[in-house]
């Protein structure tokens, strides 16, 4: 059974087999549909009700970006809660798994086990998913389809296998730009490395032996964070190794939660089905779940909290190579100069909601041409990119100070954000 969640805040799903079984959900990739997973099914269904899944914008799914790895678990409970499912056992890959770990943290009474299949507790860097945002931004995301071959699977399976080649490029070419850009700004904020020890659910962490994008390395820091976990490692597989190896993976779930829900099994609501006899009992779960409320953030009023925000904002915007190389240089002469940038320009005017920051991007742009500071023209035309301006939008912003700063000024500008955009947007060879 197929679904298409209409409300922006709901997910598209299916469910395949039984209807009165324990239901495992199961999590796409960032790029891919559920379909990554057709090769579990057959025996998974077997045993579970599976829920399959897409992340917004992907595989036809209605495009409702979620820039955060907090909002596509909600929005995965929101939907599981409309079709009655209380708890669950879950199973995701890459993002897939980052929204798991964030269930496991948040709502550990709805998951009764986890699998992490090629996830990590932080996905590489926040600059290297914001410069993925800024390349789909500026060239679509046809350069993203055609390297994803090399980041998903091993070089003899790519060789030997391009028809399934071919439809792993054509998933990533039919998916939303925007909802790709707001899953890489997702990845992008996504750092669970200190909270790993509250996870109090079985885990076991699956990882392809030769995954270069979340290998063995960030599955070892996983199993070591994780009270409850085991490490599986699958020879002969890269980064989607449900598709590159099937039955190796289908065993190795089965295995895992066949084990994890043994003495679980018979607290597991099922969804309510008046044409079978369920054969466990449902129960109460341990906490209601309740429409989620968005609260303002508090105004930062302290010295460290002005602090704190700025650096998180100055990061975001400027990306963590810059503000690094800009700390690591302050000596004794400049930090307190560096202290008064971090709390007063991004903890307190870069932080207030009258602007987004595509218009203060705007904004520091013209400001910079028109106070002839060009030295530090580049640093703000990458985060104009970072910010969601396209080369486009910055050319227009230019054009407009041509007008009112002078052409020489504007002229200068021009030869400078050019320069930084050709090697912001190129994608790599």
């Amino acid at each position: 059974m197929v679904q298409e969640s209409g409300p922006a805040r709901l997910l598209q799903y299916r469910f395949d087999g039984p209807e009165d079984a324990p239901v495992l959900v199961i999590g796409p990739s960032l790029g891919t549909t559920w379909h990554m997973w057709d090769r579990q099914i057959p025996e998974l269904s077997q045993h579970w009700r599976i829920f399959r899944y897409d992340l917004p914008g992907h595989g036809g799914a209605p495009a409702h970006p979620a820039p955060a790895v907090t909002d596509l678990a909600d929005r995965l409970l929101a939907t599981l809660d409309s079709v009655g499912v209380q708890r669950f056992g879950y199973a995701g890959c890459s993002i897939g798994g980052a929204v798991g770990a964030d269930l496991a943290l948040r709502h550990p009474h709805r998951v009764a086990a986890l699998a992490l299949v090629a996830a990590s507790p932080r996905f590489g860097t926040a600059d290297e998913f914001r410069q993925r945002g800024v390349i789909v931004r500026s060239n679509g995301l046809e350069p993203i389809a055609r390297t994803s071959p090399e980041r998903w699977f091993t070089p003899g399976f790519a060789a030997a296998q391009p028809a399934i080649v071919e439809w792993a490029v054509q998933m990533v070419r039919t998916t939303d730009p925007g909802c790709y850009i707001a899953s890489c700004e997702a990845l992008a904020a996504f750092d669970i490395r200190t909270e790993l020890p509250r996870i109090g659910v079985p885990t076991l962490v699956l990882v392809g032996a030769e995954d270069k994008v979340t290998g063995p390395a960030e599955a070892r820091t996983l199993v070591a964070g994780i009270p409850d976990a085991r490490l599986a490692l699958v020879p002969g597989a890269s980064h989607l190794a449900p598709v590159e190896q099937p039955a190796a993976v289908t065993d190795l779930l089965l295995m895992h939660f066949s084990t994890a829900w043994q003495d679980t099994l018979a607290s597991i609501p099922v969804p309510p089905n008046p044409g079978f006899a369920a054969p466990f009992a449902p129960v109460v779960p341990v906490a209601e779940i309740t429409a989620s409320v968005d609260l303002p953030d508090a105004s930062p009023t302290g010295r460290a909290d002005r602090y704190e925000r700025g650096m998180k904002v100055r990061r975001e915007v400027l990306g963590d190579a810059h503000v690094d190389a800009a700390t690591a240089a302050s000596d004794g002469f400049t930090e307190d100069f560096q202290d008064l940038l971090t709390r007063y320009a991004w903890g307190e005017i870069w932080s207030r909601e009258g602007l987004d920051r595509r218009s203060r991007s705007c904004v520091s742009l013209t400001a910079v041409v028109a106070s002839g500071h060009l030295g530090g023209l580049a640093q703000h035309v990458r985060a104009a990119l970072r910010n969601g301006l396209t080369p486009v939008e910055i050319k227009e912003v230019l054009l407009q100070t041509a007008v009112y700063c002078g052409i020489p000024a504007a002229g200068a500008a021009f030869e400078i954000a050019q320069s930084v955009i050709q090697e912001e947007t190129t994608p790599p060879a």
